[in-house]
């Protein structure tokens, strides 16, 4: 009787320590999971703040730029005036000059825009349409 009660209680703790330890492993695993989650929540955070910080600085040199050109597009036309004995026709010569460059941005700019769907993306589209049709088609039969 002894050995009988004995094995029931190593069976009773057997299948308590099993019961605990699949509790455990649940719990391990949802903690991994919740890790994971946070993990990428800091890394897209991480991202986030990188992108503003870029973002700005890239919005620094191009004000820069834009303040160069401008400096530059002032400079040397006044320098030109003041150079050359015939003032108000340096100052014409500059004149046509921005106005034909500009023309010539405006020109290059519009024979490089292109207003249209994006057509990788069109493609893509119709593959997936036909193979799910193809799909549909296959699981009907």
């Amino acid at each position: 009787m002894i050995s009988g009660e004995m094995t029931t209680e190593t069976e009773a703790g057997t299948n308590g320590n099993a019961v605990r330890s699949g509790a455990l492993a649940a719990e391990v695993v949802h903690d991994l999971n919740r890790l994971v989650s946070l993990e990428m929540e800091l890394a897209k955070q991480e991202l986030k703040e990188l992108a503003i910080t870029n973002g700005i600085a890239v919005a620094c040199f191009a004000v820069a730029g834009i303040l160069a050109g401008i400096a530059m597009l002032v400079a040397l036309p006044v320098i030109v005036v003041v150079a050359v004995p015939w003032h108000w026709q340096a100052a014409v010569v500059w004149a046509v000059a921005y106005a034909l460059i500009a023309a010539g941005l405006a020109i290059y700019g519009r024979i490089r825009l292109r207003v249209s769907m994006p057509q990788k993306t069109i493609t893509s589209l119709k593959e997936t349409k036909e193979w799910a049709l193809q799909r549909m088609r296959s699981a009907g039969r």
